[in-house]
């Protein structure tokens, strides 16, 4: 699933919605005025790393290609009512996903990328962001909103502090930092409500944790590697 399909699965979804919700009798009429309230969400993501090269004449030649597979998050919904059309949002989960990494054309002279080498970075993740969500008045069963913040990552698959790549292992660090904006829907059922959102995750510092050989061909030659990706979020509140 690439991150153009997620992001048009998320406009049909909504307009769909939005156009069968217009006409019905109001659902949770009083929702929006409780002060604090709770959910849980389930999604999707593609995510994969934006990096830079150093400028080095010596490994001009050196090429990085990544390809990612979707992965899944799950996780709790803590709302904070601070405004009508503002809520506080601590939305603490686990994300999973998986990237391949292949190197290629190296010019240090070794030629040991010439045909290719694979690193293969799995990645779990706590990931605990706190974001601000700016809605529009209700409109009968649908208020559509804008989100955004920052998150605290914990990856469990760093190995931040073990094998490197003359071992196989391509390494990122432990504690990680990004920032999130999106948007999204919320649609009031008979039970409960029901917000798809779609966000672009950025991380801010870089995530690359060195080889321990400072002239390593895989490591020594990349200046910034971090993630970006697309969620697809199905919230239930």
């Amino acid at each position: 699933m690439s991150k153009k399909l997620i992001i048009f699965g998320f406009f049909i979804f909504t307009s769909i919605a939005f156009f069968a919700q217009r006409n019905r009798v109001d659902y949770l009429p009083s929702f929006d005025k409780r002060k604090i309230h709770y959910g849980f969400y389930l999604g999707l993501n593609q995510n994969d790393f934006k990096y830079s090269l150093k400028n080095n004449s010596n490994i001009q030649g050196t090429t990085i290609a990544i390809d990612a597979t979707p992965g899944f998050n799950v996780g709790l919904i803590a709302d904070l009512r601070l405004h009508k059309n503002l809520n506080l949002r601590l939305e603490p989960g686990l994300m999973t996903n998986t990237k391949q990494i292949t190197f290629g054309n190296n010019t240090l002279g070794s030629g040991i990328f010439t045909n290719g080498d694979i690193r293969e970075v799995n990645s779990t993740y706590l990931h605990v962001p706190l974001l601000f969500k700016f809605s529009t008045d209700r409109l009968k069963n649908i208020r559509p909103y804008i989100i955004g913040g920052v998150s605290y990552n914990y990856n469990f698959s760093s190995n931040e502090d073990g094998d490197d790549n003359s071992q196989g292992q391509f390494r990122t660090t432990t504690h990680n930092y990004m920032y999130e904006v999106g948007v999204g829907i919320d649609i009031y059922l008979y039970y409960f409500k029901f917000s798809p959102s779609i966000r672009g995750v950025f991380a801010l510092p870089s995530e690359l944790q060195y080889d321990n050989d400072v002239n390593s061909p895989y490591t020594s030659q990349i200046n910034y590697f971090a993630t970006r990706g697309v969620f697809l979020t199905f919230a239930f509140e």
